[in-house]
């Protein structure tokens, strides 16, 4: 049985109101318009978002591929959020052969992930490898004292700057930035403080 140790969202476990679960469920409600084709929603977590893709979406995908590196995850995933379209694969972010494995998307979405990585060169590099020409990558992170620096969240290996989350994107043809501050997701205004970024980037 899976538990609720604050690594991971377990819908069914929180309450409604919890801040973490509406902050997530906030990042998936804003990638729907942008999902068709062949979907990659990595670091899937227990597949709660996935499901709320396929379904919204269903009329325009072709399949959505949800990876996560646990096997306990997956299992809860594939026993509560089943849906048709979504094949949930167990397979590691960081992985280099990732790209040849899976192919390459329409869309994908990666949330809450960068903070988790060692290796995050080999993983930004697998994600604009598997997105197509045209393709469109939905990614976010918190914000913190910045790469290499330590940080006060039990499972986040640091926390990057705007300034090296805004960075790693600048061999994308098109880059908009957004920012979360609770469910409000929206372009930045001066003097607001926003813990989340996301940025949307097309290939």
């Amino acid at each position: 049985m899976l538990n609720l140790t604050g690594e991971r969202v377990i819908p069914e476990k929180m309450d409604p109101m919890n801040g973490m679960l509406l902050e997530h469920l906030a990042r998936y409600y804003f990638a729907i318009e942008y999902t068709k084709g062949r979907v990659l929603d990595i670091s899937c977590g227990t597949g709660y978002g996935s499901k709320i893709i396929a379904k919204a979406q269903k009329a325009f995908l072709d399949e959505i591929i949800a990876v996560d590196n646990d096997e306990e995850t997956l299992h809860y995933a594939k026993s509560k959020h089943y849906h048709p379209l979504i094949q949930y694969t167990n397979m590691n972010a960081e992985d280099p052969e990732l790209p040849e494995t899976l192919g390459q998307f329409d869309c994908i979405i990666s949330f809450e992930t960068l903070e988790h990585l060692t290796h995050e060169e080999i993983f930004m590099n697998n994600l604009y490898q598997m997105l197509k020409p045209g393709g469109i990558l939905i990614i976010s992170t918190p914000f913190g004292a910045g790469r290499g620096q330590p940080t006060n969240e039990k499972y986040h290996v640091h926390q990057l700057t705007e300034k090296e989350f805004s960075g790693l994107f600048d061999s994308y043809s098109e880059k908009e930035l957004y920012y979360q501050r609770s469910v409000l997701v929206e372009p930045k205004r001066e003097g607001k403080h926003y813990p989340f970024g996301i940025a949307v980037c097309k290939k």
